[in-house]
């Protein structure tokens, strides 16, 4: 099982006890997946088609416990995808409908002409569904079940939902923004993106939704991967600095050998001519071991500074004979 859907799994385990919280995930679930058919009568109906049988579980109980309403459920093979299924879970009595979307705020009465009203469905959700933090909590878990997805920590952090208008999307957003987080909004094709990809900002929200087993499982790969990537930096940047420190000292070798090829290596003064047998001696040594070799010691500057000198000397030497010719 992927990971997304051992988070799904664990999130269908856990219904709010509150019912304004279960009406909240009930409203992200039809907002998301849902829709509302309307006959000629103005009968209403409600179906939710999901490919996961999480989805259909949870939407399932959350309007028995909510409105004590057992809806019909369908269960077709999806050809699809190999070996899926597609689940259906429908409310088809319209007292049950209209006492779902009243409950919801999906739907509302509009005054068409004078005293004569008309109910108007609109699939965006009211502030009053989910004025309370623990509402937004509800609503993000049910639109997460309905639409969202999370990518395996093992492979990289990204966590996402798929809204299908720009004004659903803005809405979760700033819903997501009161937890704190700060999600962005890209388009894809049709749909309108929601995402995370910081994995501090993934592992907060796997907290607001109280899939707590994920989040330990999440917060477990991170770390491991944060320490590893971390040991790579610094044995990378080691490696960086030991071949940098080695082609110096090729290099300083190299000066020092050319000059002594060129009988000038006895023109340098005394402190040069020190640190130049030094280095000839111990080609191995770091200048700082090659300063504590030195009567008195020098620091690393020092040395550093020293053969500096004798490579520029030779580089003069060099310039020379080529000018020769």
């Amino acid at each position: 099982m992927s990971f997304s859907g051992k988070v799904k799994e664990e999130l269908v385990k856990h219904i709010p006890n509150a019912r304004h919280c279960q009406i909240a995930q009930i409203a992200a679930m039809i907002t998301m997946e849902g829709k509302v058919s309307i006959s000629a009568n103005e009968e209403y109906r409600i179906i939710v088609t999901t490919e996961s049988i999480y989805v259909a579980t949870c939407y399932y109980e959350l309007l028995r416990r909510a409105f004590r309403i057992c809806p019909e459920t369908v269960c077709r093979k999806n050809r699809a995808v190999s070996g899926g299924y597609t689940y259906q879970v429908l409310v088809l009595q319209h007292e049950e409908a209209m006492r779902i979307l009243e409950a919801t705020k999906l739907i509302h009465p509009v005054d068409i002409s004078g005293d004569a009203y008309s109910n108007i469905y609109e699939d965006t959700i009211q502030h009053l569904v989910v004025q309370n933090l623990c509402c937004k909590r509800a609503f993000l878990k049910g639109s997460f079940l309905a639409a969202g997805s999370i990518s395996d920590p093992q492979k990289g952090y990204h966590f996402e939902i798929v809204c299908d208008s720009e004004e659903k999307a803005v809405m979760m957003k700033e819903m997501m923004e009161c937890f704190d987080l700060e999600p962005k909004i890209i388009s894809r094709k049709k749909y309108f993106v929601l995402y995370l990809k910081e994995g501090s900002m993934i592992a907060d929200m796997l907290n607001i939704m109280e899939a707590h087993i994920s989040l330990l499982e999440f917060e477990n790969v991170r770390i491991l991967r944060d320490v590893r990537n971390d040991v790579n930096r610094k044995v990378n940047c080691e490696t960086a600095n030991l071949n940098k420190t080695v082609n110096a000292a090729v290099k300083q070798v190299e000066d020092i050998l050319y000059l002594k090829q060129q009988g000038k290596l006895l023109n340098l003064p005394k402190s040069l001519l020190e640190i130049a047998d030094l280095r000839l001696e111990y080609q191995d040594a770091s200048l700082k071991e090659l300063g504590g070799m030195l009567n008195p010691p020098v620091g690393k500057s020092g040395v550093n500074h020293r053969l500096r000198k004798i490579s520029n000397y030779a580089n003069e030497i060099r310039e020379k004979e080529e000018n020769k010719f």
